[in-house]
């Protein structure tokens, strides 16, 4: 077969492969990149929000709103309130208990909801007076219900996630959640859960490693492709 006859119809097989393959391993590589900066930003905010956790804390907003308060440290003094809302939770290490969802009345007369902390399964029902105290905490708004959620049991006081307005309803308070940190209470009854970003994914560097990987795949197939068909045409 004459040489520039054999090289025309090389060419003519392994155009459409190439393309295929340098488009392909372009669009997996691009969507890498992506990743990196989507990890990057993601980094970024969570430093945010820690810095925000652990800021100097302040009054809570007269109209604490979640786009703008969310994390924010705040600090309010006044009485806790007793009975409570028992949400069902769980600690590593521990094991299944509740967290203790109370009024919280402050010294100028808001009243606004606290998340006290985790409590074991045998405190469940324990006494818990009311206490003056002053608490730090921040300001958080929950997105734990969903349409698998069940409806709390009223008899036995469970719920199955922190549901703001409804427990602001319970309550008589306003639908503002503050998670307590630290309380200067002499004898606490409840283990405050950590405040942090934990709960918020960051899963971008495994999407870094998928799309490379997976460009790395591509592009090694395509040359394997260009190889088989070269071997047949010769």
């Amino acid at each position: 077969m004459p040489r520039a006859f054999y090289m025309e119809t090389l060419l003519k097989k392994l155009i459409a492969p190439l393309l295929i393959g340098l488009v392909g391993g372009a669009i997996l590589i691009a969507l890498g990149i992506w990743q990196i900066q989507r990890l990057h930003w993601k980094e970024a905010l969570l430093a945010q929000i820690e810095s925000r956790i652990h800021a100097a804390p302040v009054a809570i907003p007269e109209d604490p709103k979640a786009s703008r308060d969310e994390f924010l440290a705040v600090r309010m003094s006044g009485t806790i309130e007793s009975p409570d809302l028992q949400v069902l939770a769980s600690v590593k290490g521990i094991g299944a208990g509740y967290r203790i969802i109370t009024a919280f009345e402050t010294d100028d007369g808001r009243r606004v909801l606290l998340d006290r902390g985790f409590v074991a399964l045998p405190a469940k029902d324990a006494p818990r007076p009311a206490v003056h105290a002053t608490i730090t905490g921040n300001l958080r708004w929950p997105d734990e219900k969903n349409g698998s959620t069940p409806p709390r049991d009223e008899k036995r006081n469970i719920w199955f996630a922190r549901d703001l307005q409804a427990m602001a309803k319970i309550l008589d308070t306003e639908p503002v959640l503050v998670v307590q940190r630290f309380s200067d209470e002499t004898s606490p009854v409840t283990t405050p859960y950590p405040v942090d970003t934990k709960g918020i994914p960051n899963n971008h560097l495994q999407y870094v490693v998928t799309w490379f990987g997976l460009a790395i795949v591509w592009l090694g197939m395509t040359a394997y492709w260009l190889w088989r068909i070269r071997r047949k045409t010769d």
